[in-house]
């Protein structure tokens, strides 16, 4: 991967709507130079998906938590069961004195409850303790120059 793939990943990033002429005349390359680079940077995984951004309270997911989830077990092979819960919008294994961090995303407060409830049905999970943002400042795409 080259500056010239960093920069077309910065830009897909700010609107992944662009045409790949626009991409192109930005890089220096044609369209078609653009598009091949975008495919292979698809077929070799670097680009893993293409996605919108959406408001999540213009969709009835204003309340935002982020949950330590304590465990007796290890939780590396849990995937499947966080992932079942569809308000988590990220899981990631971690280190320190809780397990795993997830992402929840939910309407309301009471909601919130409930999937701290399903997340005990997890089987090894032996705690939760819930954090709920009252305002995000910003989110960042991931950055592409490290």
């Amino acid at each position: 991967m080259d500056d010239v793939d960093r920069q077309l990943l910065d830009l897909l990033q700010e609107d992944a709507t662009q045409a790949y002429a626009a991409l192109g005349r930005a890089v220096g390359l044609s369209a078609g130079a653009a598009h091949e680079r975008v495919r292979k940077l698809r077929e070799s995984g670097v680009i893993r998906r293409t996605t919108i951004d959406v408001d999540p309270a213009a969709v009835g997911a204003g309340v935002l938590a982020f949950v330590m989830v304590e465990s007796s077990a290890w939780m590396g092979d849990a995937a499947e069961d966080f992932a079942a819960i569809p308000e988590l919008q990220e899981a990631h294994i971690i280190a320190g004195s809780a397990s795993v961090l997830v992402k929840v995303r939910t309407a309301t407060t009471e909601q919130l409850q409930g999937v701290l409830r399903r997340l005990y049905e997890i089987e090894g999970v032996s705690g939760t303790q819930a954090t709920v943002a009252l305002e995000t400042f910003f989110e960042r795409p991931v950055p592409t120059d490290a």
